[in-house]
């Protein structure tokens, strides 16, 4: 019975502290002094700057921290940028307003956009190589022995007309003594009144002459056997250009057929380079463009020479295309094998497409691109047909128009198929940028051509952009 009446008086005690801990609630709500607001019913304009308006503490390289007083962001410890942000319902939800110090904090530089003219440097890899249209084989024209090589290792030098091959063919001879035999039949027919008899025995010497010559024999050494009266039974091959020995094929004591090759000469006071371009890089590549290429062996020196032929096939596994360009070699420096380094400079135009001022209405060989003429015409080397630049991919001087409207390369932020760059707000009291989509033409080294989505004038963020 105690233990019961013990429990009801603890019971009531806490029922007695809760009810006067709502008394005195009451009481104070009663008491509280009202304020009532200006006349007119209207906040005062600070609290609806406080409204429109939130100053927050942020940081550059994580946006999502977002707090309400300076410090160290707790992702990365930077220092917290101060930041102005405009409520998601005022009238330009892409601005972003932010003190001078926060903008130095965060290192905006802008530049104006501008309309110039851009040019693209496309870099490629290559090396030297022979030139396939200056190499000279010296052949047997007529069957027989190789008795002597006088050119007897590669790499040598020779001269137009040097003796390179004593070859015994027994075919020779027989021509020799074909050609004495109508010697002497039209010297006894010399004083004959038979016209007719004469002609055909001058016309069977010549004919055997012919024979001798188009064997490889010259005209001093047909003049000899008519001489000396006398058949040989060598023939001496001589080099029928300059250059230099690539290649031996043959060797003493070996029996050619007619055609069989003996050696291989290259001129080298002309040689191609071979470069790879990119599969990105062929918009930019013409025909007969400019070439310039330094080498490893000549620091320092810079070569040139034009593009005269573009592979029309791509190397699927290094997804590049092959192009050639001709360069002279006057002094011999450049040598077959060397590792280059070129670029073309490839001005482009707003439409996007290349210029070349000094080809702009122009007619070009499609074999020879240094040959470059006024009118239409056939080239004086190859005699094949002039096209015009503008079926090379050229631009004509009439279609060029006004310079494209480019920006900085640093200056869009591209995300997947967007581009984003941010536009300072000009005329207003704290530093403003408005985020803006635009439409990016081609890249040119270090400007992007822009298509539309910011107007010449403006200023674009080109550092610090991210941070925003």
């Amino acid at each position: 019975m105690k233990t019961f009446v013990d429990k009801m008086r603890k019971k009531n005690r806490s029922l007695g502290i809760i009810l006067a801990v709502i008394i005195a609630f009451a009481l104070g709500y009663l008491l509280k002094p009202v304020s009532a607001p200006p006349s007119g019913g209207r906040v005062p304009s600070e609290k609806m700057e406080t409204a429109t308006k939130t100053k927050m503490w942020t940081c550059s390289m994580h946006p999502q921290v977002k707090l309400p007083k300076p410090g160290k962001c707790p992702i990365c410890f930077m220092d917290l940028v101060p930041v102005e942000q405009e409520e998601a319902g005022e009238e330009h939800p892409r601005r972003l307003t932010m003190s001078e110090t926060a903008k130095a904090l965060a290192e905006i530089q802008t530049a104006p956009v501008v309309r110039k003219t851009v040019i693209n440097t496309v870099r490629m890899v290559g090396k030297v190589e022979y030139d396939e249209t200056r190499l000279a084989q010296i052949t047997a024209w007529v069957p027989g022995r190789i008795d002597r090589l006088y050119v007897d290792y590669t790499g040598i030098s020779v001269r137009k007309g040097d003796h390179m091959v004593y070859l015994y063919s027994p075919e020779l001879v027989s021509a020799q003594e074909e050609l004495l035999q109508a010697m002497e039949t039209e010297r006894k027919l010399r004083d004959t009144t038979v016209k007719g008899t004469l002609e055909r025995a001058v016309s069977t010497r010549k004919a055997v002459e012919e024979r001798l010559r188009l064997w490889g024999l010259t005209a001093e050494q047909i003049e000899e056997i008519k001489q000396r009266k006398k058949t040989v039974d060598h023939l001496t091959i001589y080099a029928p250009a300059g250059g230099v020995v690539i290649h031996k094929h043959g060797f003493e004591g070996m029996y050619v057929k007619t055609g069989t090759r003996i050696y291989t000469i290259a001129d080298l006071s002309h040689v191609w380079v071979l470069l790879d371009a990119y599969e990105s890089d062929m918009m930019w590549v013409r025909y007969g463009q400019k070439v310039e290429f330094t080498t490893e062996a000549y620091p320092g020196d810079t070569f040139k020479g034009r593009i005269a032929f573009i592979n029309p096939f791509l190397d699927e596994k290094t997804r590049t295309v092959k192009l050639r360009v001709n360069v002279p070699n006057p002094d011999g420096r450049l040598k077959p094998g060397m590792f280059i380094r070129a670029k073309v400079r490839a001005r482009i135009a707003a439409s996007g497409k290349v210029i070349d001022p000094s080809l702009s209405a122009k007619w070009v060989c499609p074999m020879h691109p240094d040959v470059i003429s006024e009118e239409p015409g056939v080239c004086e080397r190859c005699e094949m047909d002039l096209v015009t630049t503008a079926s090379l991919g050229y631009i004509s001087a009439e279609d060029i128009g006004e310079e494209p409207l480019v920006i900085p390369a640093t200056a869009p932020l591209i995300t997947g198929r967007r581009a984003v760059v941010y536009v300072e707000v000009p005329n207003t009291d704290k530093p403003t940028y408005e985020g803006r989509e635009v439409r990016l033409g081609p890249r040119a080294d270090e400007y992007y051509i822009v298509k539309s989505g910011i107007r010449e004038g403006e200023r674009v963020v080109v550092h610090g952009n991210f941070k925003i």
